[in-house]
């Protein structure tokens, strides 16, 4: 006997994403009008070197206004997006009598804004969240897409799920605050961007790069705009990774498996410029870029300060071994996907995206780097 469950459902998983300055008040407003539902009860969550200059602020805006809200922080860094650190975070929430009458307020950069999305993706099997991203590698990264996750001792981003926040809230003038170092390794992911799917914005930024630093108005406004638009594009058509959205890991395969074996002495977007740089090397070896273009993406990583070759300190055999543990490895074969040119993507045949590469020939290539 079958019993079928038919559960078919229809779900609007639409949000806004608002670009701007001193967003706080507006945070506030939105919550206030409803934001989060029937949220009665709200979790402010972030880390210690935001919580002084936005954090704090926006939790007094928020019982000022009547709301009712507690403040949870975590140490900043990588090292906090685990499963523990998660527990952790739960634990404290139910503590405080939290409960699914609750909502989630991530205030930080992408590793506050991917545990926070996890977090609210299963507390109390799942409440609502926005995210106020205070960097500009949450603008560029974590802000479209609904990818939450933590990392493991294997690997970054293996647990994670899908879950889309009610809205995302892009402060440009919180990027005051950041070390330099910072805002250098938030621009590899918007270089990534114009690599990937917009060629304006690549030249673009060989024009106006160092004005970034100088905190130019007109050119944060752009690239935040054209750093939503390329993820929303690719991310519409392929939600959940079965396809195209795979191109948004352009850098990562070589990046991710670098950042973990520095144990996390390089920022993401360090490690990703030089993952950037491994894809472009490899693929003009199969004839995907012309060693012109090469030259270009490595000239506009390096005037945004980045590094584009491996440190002395990593072992090239160890980095080579910890790029099989990246989620893009099918049947144990390794897959890149590459750029074509500068601007488009390399599509294979079938809608296929990746590519499989052997153990040797990314190992020359770790081995020139």
């Amino acid at each position: 006997m079958i019993f079928n469950c038919e559960l078919k459902k229809t779900v609007d998983d639409s949000y806004d994403i608002e670009i701007g300055h001193s967003l706080s008040d507006k945070l506030v407003d939105d919550l206030c009008g409803g934001l989060c539902g029937k949220a009665s009860r709200f979790a402010v969550i972030t880390d210690d070197n935001v919580l002084e200059p936005y954090a704090l602020p926006i939790l007094l805006k928020m019982t000022e206004r009547g709301l009712k809200a507690d403040i949870f922080t975590i140490p900043a860094g990588e090292k906090s997006k685990t499963r523990e650190m998660k527990a952790f975070l739960e634990d404290e929430m139910l503590a405080k009598g939290l409960r699914r009458d609750c909502a989630v307020v991530a205030v930080g950069g992408g590793v506050v804004t991917d545990l926070s999305g996890f977090v609210a993706g299963t507390f109390g099997r799942g409440v609502p969240f926005v995210n106020y991203a205070t960097t500009l590698l949450s603008a560029a990264d974590a802000s479209v897409g609904g990818k939450t996750a933590v990392d493991t001792p294997l690997a970054t981003n293996l647990i994670g799920l899908f879950n889309q926040p009610k809205k995302v809230y892009i402060d440009i003038d919180t990027w005051k605050t950041l070390p330099k170092r910072e805002l250098s390794s938030g621009l590899a992911e918007t270089i990534k961007h114009g690599c990937l799917g917009d060629r304006e914005l690549f030249e673009y930024l060989e024009k106006n790069i160092e004005k970034v630093f100088e905190f130019d108005t007109e050119v944060n406004e752009y690239i935040s705009q054209h750093n939503c638009a390329v993820k929303y594009n690719v991310v519409m058509q392929d939600e959940r990774e079965s396809g195209l959205r795979e191109i948004l890991n352009l850098g990562h395969t070589v990046g991710r498996a670098v950042e973990t074996v520095s144990d996390y002495r390089l920022l993401h977007g360090e490690a990703v410029s030089i993952g950037i740089m491994a894809q472009a090397h490899l693929g003009k070896g199969f004839g995907f870029m012309t060693e012109d273009e090469v030259l270009r993406v490595k000239a506009l990583l390096e005037r945004a300060k980045l590094p584009t070759e491996i440190p002395d300190y990593i072992d090239r055999d160890v980095l080579a071994d910890k790029l099989y543990t990246d989620k893009k490895v099918r049947n144990g074969r390794l897959r890149f996907v590459f750029e074509k040119g500068i601007g488009q993507m390399v599509r294979f045949d079938n809608d296929n995206y990746g590519k499989e590469i052997s153990r040797e020939q990314i190992a020359a290539i770790l081995d020139e780097m």
